[in-house]
């Protein structure tokens, strides 16, 4: 399983799918499990769910970046 995947994976769903990114919020455990198809000790899910969470992050810091940019 590659983790760079698997976190893009779920960030597009989050990004593309209201009702899962309500389930992520809700419940980011079975969400993430929802996605990889399989059920993770809870420190690797923890983990995931941090990376996702940071991509996140980062995407929206990089979309407001590009929309300050703009205004100049």
């Amino acid at each position: 399983m590659d983790i760079k995947e698997k976190i893009e994976a779920i960030v597009d769903k989050i990004q593309s799918s209201k009702t899962f990114k309500s389930q992520f919020e809700a419940d980011p455990v079975k969400a993430v499990e929802s996605v990889l198809g399989m059920d993770l000790p809870d420190d690797q899910i923890e983990e995931l769910i941090e990376a996702v969470k940071g991509k996140i992050s980062l995407d929206k810091a990089g979309d407001l970046m590009g929309k300050v940019k703009g205004l100049f």
